[in-house]
């Protein structure tokens, strides 16, 4: 604090911290270990003399001993120079500039070191435009957490780091480069960013780093809708979704900004219902499996379709047309919170439209319902239910036969269905419509 001081008295230079270089014999990272675009391209651009290195999130993963989903490249060349060395290449965004390279069917993401404190910022804090170029140096310091500001030097396998990320990373340790609080007021989402490393990589978040998050969580009600949901898709396609929703609670960041994973911390068949669901995404992940956004969204909204369908029916609606007005109200409902585009929002509620449909099976209505391009993920959803009894796993049974079996098998099933009654479990009998507090009780038109 006194040599501030008397740098900004007597006009010193001020220190600046060293960084520290370790070799390979001291941290263990192979070169064949990085993506072969991403060498590609860090040996091109040193080629034309300019410094490159991969970083942040690949070197952190690679110490850890995962494998990066994806490798970031950085460099003091600027975006039109490092456009110009690579034909496959295109320069993108506004706040801060960058270069998406296309090597074969991968694309690495290219930046120019980040500059000083040069930003412009809003009355809270959030930087609006930091489309500022500088060093290595400033850019480790304007990146978030210790563990991400490390460079990889694939020419001689070195890292080189600022802030001791090396060390927090085998401590497994998540601290905030700098003043948190104003690290957090450039960026709330750095808030929500923190759960998820610390949830995903096993991580602790260090006390500093994790005190001003409850105190400072309603910033995040200014960001952006999309920018929000995009970082609850991370949160869900972690690999440990659960944990990072329990976090998210324990460290307040739910309340007013994702409300639909507060279900969770009910106890009531909802709870289990999205549980099971974030378990079954999480080791999918896992086994390196193709998940579905749309899917995993249809059961996180469902205890609010599900709820409004009961409601309705209650009152004598039929159960077509009370699911299609209850998918519409829970529509209205996330609109003010998640911007959920419109391709998954699709899928969501062709899989519920498809819930009722699987209760009959009588005559050619099955082989109808089979034919359906969302079928497999209305019947995965219809098991989900079943395994926390909202639908009897009967009915699950007999849709696992009738896709699975011949002809013969098929009709035999359904003759079966017929014979005991179930084969139109779920048409109910319209009950006499009950007066609604508005005082309206008109039958809405029947519709399937």
């Amino acid at each position: 604090m006194i040599r501030k001081l008397l740098s900004r008295v007597f006009k010193l230079p001020e220190r600046r911290p060293k960084p520290k270089v370790f070799p390979f014999t001291q941290h263990g990272v192979r070169r064949e270990s990085i993506s072969p675009a991403a060498l590609k391209i860090t040996s091109r651009l040193q080629e034309a003399g300019f410094a490159a290195f991969v970083v942040g999130g690949a070197v952190r993963d690679l110490l850890l001993g995962q494998h990066p989903k994806d490798f970031d490249v950085a460099t003091n060349a600027t975006p039109e120079q490092v456009h110009h060395l690579f034909r496959r290449s295109r320069i993108i965004g506004r706040r801060f500039r960058i270069v998406h390279v296309m090597v074969g069917a991968e694309t690495i993401e290219v930046t120019t070191f980040r500059g000083g404190d040069d930003t412009v910022t809003d009355s809270e804090g959030r930087i609006l435009n930091d489309n500022v170029f500088g060093s290595q140096e400033e850019d480790a310091r304007r990146r978030d957490f210790t563990v991400n500001a490390l460079f990889y030097n694939p020419s001689d396998e070195t890292i080189v780091d600022y802030h001791h990320g090396v060390r927090d990373v085998h401590a497994r340790k998540l601290a905030m480069i700098g003043n948190p609080v104003q690290r957090y007021r450039e960026d709330p989402v750095r808030m929500l960013r923190a759960v998820r490393l610390a949830a995903k990589l096993e991580l602790r978040i260090d006390e500093p780093t994790r005190k001003p998050i409850a105190e400072l969580a309603s910033l995040l009600q200014n960001v952006p809708a999309a920018r929000l949901f995009d970082e609850m898709l991370k949160m869900l396609f972690s690999g440990q979704a659960y944990q990072c929703v329990r976090m998210l609670r324990q460290e307040g960041l739910h309340q007013g900004i994702f409300p639909l994973l507060d279900v969770i911390a009910e106890e009531s068949a909802g709870a289990d219902f999205i549980r099971l669901a974030l378990e079954n995404t999480d080791r999918r992940i896992r086994e390196d499996k193709p998940v579905s956004v749309g899917f995993l969204l249809a059961t996180l909204l469902w205890g609010q379709v599900q709820r409004e369908w009961t409601r309705r029916m209650d009152f004598g609606d039929k159960p077509i047309p009370a699911l299609f007005d209850a998918m519409a109200a829970a529509e209205r409902i996330q609109d003010d919170q998640l911007a959920i585009p419109r391709r998954f929002a699709t899928t969501m509620r062709e899989i519920w439209a498809l819930q009722p449909r699987f209760d009959n099976r009588d005559g050619s209505r099955p082989y109808r319902l089979l034919e359906q391009p969302r079928f497999r993920a209305g019947y995965d959803f219809l098991a989900l239910r079943a395994a926390v009894g909202e639908v009897p796993q009967a009915l699950v049974d007999w849709w696992t036969a009738f896709q699975e079996g011949d002809e013969a098998q098929r009709q035999a099933l359904i003759a079966a269905a017929r014979h005991s009654g179930e084969a139109r479990t779920g048409a109910k009998k319209r009950r006499r419509r009950k007066k609604k507090p508005n005082g309206q009780g008109q039958p809405m038109d029947d519709g399937e």
